[in-house]
């Protein structure tokens, strides 16, 4: 016999089975796509009601108030030849009745491989299992190895990642032929380094569209405060009109209501890593730095010519394991070089994440 909570909370509102889960140093509900309404309107309106925007707290939903912990993640068994799940990353607005699909998101995605396994649309191996995704935003590919002792996925174990607390299983994600992905080419300009508005500024897409910019130009060491960056309007408002001046450059268009590209203000490392940053993301103040950002500004920042190389501490070798410092420490972001020397494309770039379940059940919403 259903419970009280059950018959009635069914009754009056709609119910969609997901899972809130930790991917890297994000936060967010998984769906499986076939779970959630087709029409691309009913979908972001169910999403978010879910998440609870437009509101700062977004106390009416299970958002976390920030755009690290108000994402979502969409998978389906994929049709592709050799690929496992599509995936599709939404960005759900916290204080705006909005949400985008205009980026991808690494973080979030290192929860794909497990979400995939535990909801049935990978078989697991016993030891390990690998997930190959298709990235629906950036048309792009990624593999994932997932711990999958006696074929259940773990989630506890060594490994440890700056931002998160504690240790556990680590996930190795491949990303595959990224460069370009959302832009067209690795340097959408055809430049490592451009001026806008008297200021250098390098635009890179490893992944995800960035733009580094030195901390000196902007009269910043680069080690400041994430509190402080929030609190300097006017170092917002520049970085604001430098970002609307580089969308169309970066063939993205009008970015006035997207959350891409990234603004990241690069300089010398200060703990041994390849460079240091801090990331607008795009308007608020990253507490890390996101994983495909993080992959952008390591292939950039060891480009000739490109903002911060001058700074750049760089490993030695085809394969460089670059750590990317950020406010609560570093990416580590293993990066190997093309052969081929036409283009500055890399072969390819792998980082390790964590992920953890940290839910599974059912999320209503009041439809309109």
């Amino acid at each position: 016999m259903a419970s009280f909570f059950e018959t009635q909370v069914n009754e009056m509102q709609k119910a969609i089975p997901c899972m809130l889960m930790r991917g890297g140093t994000s936060k967010g509900t998984y769906y499986l796509d076939s779970d959630l309404p087709t029409d691309p309107a009913a979908r972001e309106q169910a999403l978010l009601r879910i998440m609870g925007s437009p509101d700062p707290r977004q106390i009416d939903g299970v958002g976390g108030a920030h755009p690290l912990t108000s994402k979502v993640a969409i998978v389906k068994k994929s049709q592709r030849e050799g690929i496992d799940v599509d995936y599709l990353f939404v960005q759900v607005v916290v204080d705006e009745a909005r949400t985008s699909t205009a980026q991808n998101c690494g973080n979030i995605l290192a929860g794909v491989g497990p979400f995939a396994i535990e909801t049935g649309l990978v078989d697991p191996q016993d030891g390990e299992t690998v997930v190959s995704v298709y990235m629906e935003n950036t048309d792009s590919i990624a593999r994932q190895r997932i711990l999958t002792p006696g074929k259940q996925v773990r989630y506890d174990g060594d490994a440890t990642i700056d931002g998160v607390p504690g240790s556990h299983a680590p996930i190795m994600i491949e990303f595959v032929g990224v460069a370009g992905s959302s832009c067209g080419e690795l340097f959408p300009t055809g430049n490592p380094v451009d001026e806008i508005d008297g200021i250098a500024v390098t635009m890179v897409d490893n992944g995800m569209p960035v733009v580094m910019i030195a901390a000196d130009s902007l009269g910043l060491k680069g080690d400041e405060d994430i509190q402080d960056l929030e609190n300097n309007q006017a170092l917002k408002e520049r970085v604001e009109a430098i970002r609307l001046e580089v969308g169309p450059l970066m063939n993205l268009g009008d970015v006035k209501d997207k959350t891409v590209p990234k603004m990241t203000i690069v300089s010398a490392p200060k703990n041994g890593g390849l460079i240091n940053t801090r990331s607008f993301i795009p308007h608020r103040v990253h507490d890390a730095v996101g994983v495909l950002a993080g992959a952008s500004v390591a292939v950039a920042a060891t480009t000739p010519g490109a903002v911060g190389y001058d700074v750049a501490v760089i490993p030695e070798g085809d394969r460089k394991l670059c750590y990317v410092e950020h406010p609560t420490g570093a990416l580590a972001v293993e990066v190997e070089l093309s052969d081929d020397p036409e283009t500055l494309d890399p072969k390819s770039t792998a980082i390790m994440r964590t992920a953890r379940l940290l839910m599974s059940g059912t999320a209503y919403y009041i439809p309109e």
